[in-house]
């Protein structure tokens, strides 16, 4: 079982586990509890909407919410939004619940809460609904060229 996400972890020898659960409905909650696994440490993948058709992908613990706010000014932006599902699909190339940051489809930069290098590993999605990948935080930062921010909003 692979996908675009897998693959491009295998071409770039990032070590990785491939956990397979019974998908049955969307988001990290869930996705965390079917495979026994603290939501602080699950990492959901959500599409940022800069306007004027720029995207980030933002990798935030499960458990956190994005301050818009403080997602715009770490950009640089006005404002930002989320992306609608349709809008992810497109530039991600993997359907809503199954979104990863590795092999988008169109390349975005990536930003990543800072809470999450705290942990020594953490899920990540594999690219497919029912499939998450056991990584280490500091090796998916350093693949994706991940930015470090501070954008949630306090627990």
């Amino acid at each position: 079982m692979s996908t675009r996400a897998i693959s491009f972890l295998v071409r770039k020898k990032m070590p990785h586990e491939v956990v397979a659960y019974v998908h049955e409905e969307k988001g990290a909650q869930f996705a965390a509890r079917a495979v026994g696994f603290p939501l602080a440490q699950t990492i959901k993948t959500l599409v940022a909407d800069l306007g004027s058709h720029r995207y980030r992908l933002v990798l935030m613990p499960g458990d956190r919410e994005i301050s818009m706010k403080k997602l715009a000014r770490a950009c640089g932006v006005k404002r930002a939004a989320m992306a609608d599902a349709a809008t992810a699909e497109r530039v991600t190339g993997y359907l809503v619940g199954g979104i990863s940051p590795f092999a988008t489809r169109q390349v975005m930069k990536v930003l990543m809460e800072a809470c999450l290098l705290d942990f020594a590993e953490v899920m990540i999605n594999a690219g497919q609904r029912g499939l998450l990948l056991r990584m280490d935080p500091k090796d998916i930062a350093r693949v994706l060229g991940a930015e470090v921010v501070s954008v949630a909003d306090p627990p």
